[in-house]
């Protein structure tokens, strides 16, 4: 029975970066998510590119969960008019990312971003979950990481058909339809 993508994760930064076409990537995706019938799922913050897919989802009639740690709405604030879910940790925090998504779409972002796509990246290596991995390479922001990866296959650290796992698209209006394609039939949760 093939699985129905139903939520898709964002995981990107709480800043806005250096350049314009982040933060209107951000928007792109999370319109186009909402305007799929999607439910965008994220880490809840209103600032940055994360609050701005979000609120750009929010605004076109989508529904979005933020997952925030109490800790950090001092920092990042909560995106209102959404479903919020409050939570102890990080890791909790992530967890729950992982298990209400169907998908992970990655813009642009910091050290969270990457630990993030690192571990779900890290997860379907271990066979613990088929969920599709998209990178979208904004203005090639994530070509350093694609070819990481690449050189951690080619140095025998990791399968060949690891790279194969992240779908990398350059057009953020395409996560959708990139995701619908690469939702395997047998996904499995944690």
């Amino acid at each position: 029975m093939a699985h129905k993508l139903e939520s898709i994760c964002v995981y990107c930064g709480s800043r806005f970066g250096r350049q314009d076409i982040y933060r209107e990537a951000a928007h792109t995706v999370g319109e186009t998510i909402a305007k799929a019938g999607l439910r965008l799922v994220f880490g809840g913050g209103e600032q940055g590119l994360m609050g701005e897919s979000a609120r750009s989802a929010r605004d076109a009639g989508g529904k979005v969960l933020g997952i925030i740690p109490k800790f950090l709405q001092d920092q990042e604030g909560l995106l209102d008019n959404i479903e919020s879910r409050e939570v102890e940790t990080m890791h909790e925090r992530k967890i729950g990312l992982f298990e209400e998504s169907d998908a992970f779409c990655v813009l642009p972002g910091g050290i969270g971003t990457l630990e993030e796509v690192v571990e779900v990246l890290s997860w379907s290596s271990l066979s613990l979950h088929k969920k599709p991995i998209i990178l979208a390479n904004i203005d090639n922001y994530w070509k350093p990481l694609i070819e990481l990866v690449d050189h951690i296959c080619d140095e025998g650290f990791a399968y060949p058909g690891l790279r194969q796992s992240l779908v990398v698209i350059d057009d953020p209006a395409e996560i959708v339809e990139a995701a619908q394609k690469a939702l395997v039939p047998d996904m499995t949760k944690i």
